[in-house]
């Protein structure tokens, strides 16, 4: 026999947390639960791996058994905020197994495992919320999930990833090169030692492949869909930019193709003044959301940081004291059928040789450009020719961005 653990509807009730990670999201979430006038919510423990690391707050709360926390009828949210993808999916389904609701901001989690937490939320009747997992500060999974329920949406883009934003931006505005910003972002914070995940455009995929759900209704797998970063940006690319007053963004997008198929893709993107993306700078994220009734809408935030991440998780906490659930309304009317990679894309592609231009089998090519240091190209080519050739094209430190 299962039972609900419900909050009372209409009334925000003191909710006790079980907390899993410590980390840059870890003390943006405790800094913004501590300074935060209309909610309250006690952290009752929290579970870190490293028993040696020095923390800035009573000993008492950490604990190094997981069992403290998911056994522990008192609690009722886990927050799971670690880095481990595979630890943190084995925490959230024992914690949902266990009739707890889970707050989340494991985007890399999610995106590999939606079907099953999509199971999961329904064979235990509890909560699952992770507004966090995708474009820090804008909550744009719940505006999908309440304002868009009912809108035949056609595209939703933007940049999801405010650490390559904040690259690109001291490239483009401050004439850094690419290895220069880069430091620059990780002595701030905004990333890793070890960047791929960010700069390969990993993390925006699996941002895509979640806002996907909840604005089409449809599950992903992650190795479907194209990524390709900014890590092979180069002055010739960043001169061309300049040269036709266009910004280079790391964007994701997400469209309806011939009415019931999806199609997925991260790769740079050269945007034109009038664009909403191109006045979004460092380590903001905007995303664009167009519906066929409602038009074009543009929403900006915050991304990288651990603060930004941290009020997008309390605000679920907070959401959860209301009883509140994703209801998945586009999953349950099954307007996508199929996910398809078969699209013409227009892109602009610096290369080295024309046997790799041959290589690429382009669909068509309007401009060709040769000198003794570099050469491009701009032409439509297929994105299946993207996917298929990708590791040789980053082996090669070619570089494309999409044109349109």
């Amino acid at each position: 026999m299962t039972y609900r653990k419900h909050f009372k509807k209409g009334k925000m009730k003191n909710i006790r947390l079980g907390l899993f990670g410590f980390g840059v999201v870890g003390h943006g979430l405790y800094q913004a639960l501590n300074q935060s006038t209309g909610f309250k919510a006690v952290i009752k423990k929290i579970c870190v791996k490293d028993k040696n690391k020095k923390r800035d707050i009573d000993g008492e709360i950490f604990t190094f058994d997981r069992n403290e926390i998911l056994d522990d009828p008192e609690i009722d949210v886990v927050v799971e905020l670690i880095d481990d993808a595979d630890e943190a999916f084995k925490i959230v389904k024992s914690a949902m197994e266990n009739h707890k609701h889970v707050v989340t901001s494991n985007k890399k989690m999610v995106a590999f495992h939606l079907q099953e937490l999509l199971d999961l939320q329904r064979k235990y009747d509890v909560g699952l919320l992770y507004e966090g997992s995708a474009c820090g500060s804008i909550p744009i999974i719940r505006t999908l999930e309440e304002y868009f329920d009912n809108e035949d949406l056609i595209k939703v883009s933007g940049i999801f990833n405010g650490t390559t934003n904040y690259i690109l931006s001291r490239t483009i505005n401050d004439g850094l090169s690419y290895d220069a910003a880069l430091k620059g972002a990780q002595e701030l914070g905004f990333a890793e030692s070890d960047p791929t995940n960010d700069v390969e455009g990993y993390d925006a995929k699996y941002k895509a492949i979640i806002i996907a759900l909840h604005a089409f209704g449809f599950v992903v797998r992650p190795e479907e869909v194209l990524n390709f970063g900014i890590s092979t940006l180069s002055q010739y690319d960043l001169i061309f930019a300049r040269e036709k007053s266009l910004s280079i963004k790391l964007t994701p997008i997400i469209r309806k193709l011939r009415g019931k198929e999806l199609s997925i893709f991260v790769m740079p993107r050269l945007v034109t003044l009038s664009n909403h993306l191109f006045k979004v700078e460092d380590e903001f994220n905007g995303v664009i959301v167009e519906g066929k009734f409602s038009g074009e809408q543009f929403f900006q935030g915050r991304g990288a940081g651990g603060l930004p991440t941290g009020s997008a998780v309390l605000s679920d906490i907070s959401a959860l004291s209301y009883d509140y659930r994703y209801e998945y309304k586009k999953n349950l009317q099954h307007q996508i059928h199929s996910f398809s990679n078969d699209l013409l894309v227009n892109i602009y592609l610096r290369f080295n040789s024309d046997q790799e231009l041959d290589e690429l089998k382009f669909d068509s090519i309007e401009t060709r450009f040769y000198s003794s240091n570099h050469n491009y190209v701009i032409g439509k080519i297929n994105l299946q020719n993207l996917i298929m050739l990708r590791e040789e094209l980053l082996k090669k430190q070619l570089f494309f961005a999409l044109l349109e």
